[in-house]
């Protein structure tokens, strides 16, 4: 298991490499994670998981599962999340106070763990922000209460970049009650910059405190290409007028941005330059301008408006400047969002395209396989690729929208290029339900003339990371021990 001293420390990057450094030595892998909070999501069978478990299944070889992910949280504001349980939305779980829904949801993950460590010779888990939130381990359901139901070999990885590593190891570790703690097995340095020679004599201190050892320290990797699990992946990205680069794609980078991981391709192409765009001054300098999708579009067209960014996306339209809109963005751009059953609310989009949309109570998961068909300018290299892509979505979109008022779009200029109401073109406006589109290596081809590093090169290059840094014996013995019980180390005296 791996768990870390806090949010965004690098467990879900940890447990990917693992996964595929196991899996690489013969062994039947599978990924865990009880409850993760994400807006990434992936489509399996007729539900969804978080994608950080999607891509650490892939890396371990194995189909994913619903069962590799059971609880996913998907925030639709700071004080309300959609509940998904073994893939399918929870409303009624929505509606219960967050502790009490323990009762319910740990039989749900106990049995999905049980079951893949009954069918798996190795199962790799990560947890979720702290183990050490003393205020949550009554209720826990994904971090220590795992470890001991699976007595799990358990890592304690930190951002060792953000300071302050040794205290967040120390502290982490003797927040544990004492049946935790002969869990941990290694603690973990990420992040790290410069020589680490430069640590001593600090890990073996830890160590005399705490009997726990620092398995390994891992340099910062910036240019891995694993899809970040959280928030936007521009951190440390320079200014555009700091590089010399072509083609300037900007993303607006709305509150409740979702299934942001799609875009982790973009970030890896020669001559291309990725800005991440809050507010309207940003969306000037596109060449390409792209509106994600959203988990709450009533909350981000506000959100758009009080930044005067949707003035800036109707000029950028206007102005045939090449953009691409994917579901809750194609939304955005159409007239009336009509929530009748009351799914997450109603809205009025930025009247720039001539349909409209139904959200539908029930929920749209699909994998598909589309082509296109006769796109036209920027996107007319697309013509013909095939794109094997998914859904998720509870919006149905008509058009054209032969309901308006009055004709200042000309609706005959909208043309269907996915069949089965999945995108159209408008002027140099993609717009279209299908993600994945940037994780074809046909479509980066056509759009871009360069081809990035495909999923297994980037899963090999992680297991070979974890490799280097730990060692084959150490990634070994994590498996073949049983879990030891640290030796007590001194306590050190507190502070004057």
């Amino acid at each position: 298991m791996v768990c870390g001293t806090s949010s965004g420390a690098g467990k879900s990057f940890l447990t990917t490499a693992l996964a595929r450094w196991y899996a690489r030595q013969g062994l039947r892998v599978a990924p865990f994670k009880a409850q993760n909070m994400s807006n990434n999501a992936r489509v399996v069978g007729q539900g969804e998981i978080g994608s950080a478990q999607y891509f650490q299944a892939l890396a371990a070889g194995c189909a994913p599962d619903v069962r590799m992910n059971p609880v996913l949280l998907k925030p639709e504001s700071d004080t309300r999340s959609q509940v998904i349980v073994l893939g399918t939305r929870r409303d009624d779980l929505a509606a219960i106070e967050w502790r009490a829904r323990t009762h319910v949801l740990w039989p749900i993950v106990r049995a999905c763990l049980d079951e893949l460590l009954a069918t798996h010779d190795v199962v790799v888990i990560e947890g979720a922000g702290s183990p050490a939130e003393i205020n949550l381990q009554p209720t826990d359901i994904v971090n220590m209460r795992v470890a001991a139901a699976a007595a799990a070999a358990t890592l304690v990885i930190c951002d060792v970049d953000r300071g302050g590593a040794f205290a967040h190891l120390y502290g982490t570790y003797q927040l544990l009650p004492r049946e935790h703690r002969t869990l941990i097995r290694g603690f973990v340095l990420n992040k790290f910059r410069g020589d680490p020679g430069l640590l001593a004599p600090a890990p073996q201190m830890l160590e005399a405190m705490t009997g726990v050892p620092t398995l390994a320290v891992l340099p910062l990797w910036r240019g891995h290409g694993l899809p970040e699990e959280d928030g936007v992946f521009d951190a440390g990205a320079p200014p555009r007028d700091a590089v010399d680069r072509g083609l300037h794609v900007v993303i607006v980078a709305y509150p409740s941005i979702s299934n942001l991981d799609e875009f982790a391709p973009l970030a890896r192409v020669p001559g291309l330059s990725l800005t991440w765009a809050r507010d309207a001054t940003a969306l000037r300098s596109a060449d390409l301008l792209i509106l994600p999708g959203s988990k709450y579009l009533a909350g981000d067209l506000k959100w758009l408006r009080a930044r005067g960014m949707d003035v800036g996306i109707a000029a950028h339209i206007a102005r045939n400047g090449p953009t691409l809109a994917i579901c809750g963005g194609l939304q955005m751009l159409g007239r009336e969002i009509a929530d009748p059953h009351g799914v997450e609310g109603a809205a009025m989009g930025l009247d720039l395209l001539p349909y409209t949309t139904e959200l539908r109570a029930q929920k749209l998961y699909r994998r598909a396989s589309h082509t296109f068909e006769r796109p036209t300018g920027f996107w007319s290299a697309l013509d013909g690729v095939g794109l094997a892509g998914y859904e998720i979505r509870h919006g149905h979109t008509w058009a054209p929208d032969l309901s308006r008022a009055h004709q200042q779009i000309d609706s005959s200029r909208l043309v269907p290029v996915l069949e089965d109401h999945c995108g159209w073109q408008y002027g140099e406006t993609l717009a279209i339900y299908v993600r994945g589109l940037f994780e074809s290596p046909e479509v980066m081809r056509r759009l871009f003339g360069r081809e990035t590093p495909t999923l297994d090169d980037t899963l090999d290059g992680l297991a070979n990371f974890a490799d280097r840094h730990f060692g084959a014996a150490c990634l070994a013995s994590l498996i073949d021990e049983a879990p030891r019980v640290p030796v007590a180390g001194p306590t050190p005296p507190p502070p004057d």
